[in-house]
């Protein structure tokens, strides 16, 4: 299972599947601060790339949550709408946002892998 980033601090990790999982980043959940709610999408909703698919907000900000790639959500994370603190303690995992069947896996192709995340991060 490959992990990849997008420019605007989610991630996207692909399934054996065909689907994928989505959630924010280290880096984003650190700028925002304590998240204290999640606006997630409906299961069954299609959206396009760079779609705003939810929002998240923090005691800082609020910030929209993008769609890394077309796709249609299948699933949402209902623990994290109960406990909104688990995209701080763990949003590499148990903190992910939503899953999405892709429905043009070639975008992929457009994201980061970890190397240039980092270096993305790095130099903001």
């Amino acid at each position: 299972m490959s992990i990849k980033y997008t420019p605007d601090h989610e991630w996207i990790q692909i399934n054996a599947d065909g689907t994928a999982t989505v959630g924010i980043t280290v880096h984003a959940q650190d700028a925002l601060g304590d998240v204290v709610f999640v606006d997630l999408p409906a299961v069954g909703k299609s959206f396009a790339e760079k779609e705003v698919a939810g929002v998240v907000e923090s005691v800082k900000a609020a910030a929209d949550v993008y769609m890394p790639v077309s796709g249609e959500i299948t699933e949402v994370n209902e623990a994290l709408r109960a406990d909104p603190a688990l995209a701080n303690t763990d949003p590499l995992a148990s903190g992910w946002f939503f899953k999405v069947k892709l429905s043009n896996p070639a975008e992929l192709d457009a994201l980061m892998d970890a190397t240039a995340y980092d270096e993305l991060v790095k130099n903001s």
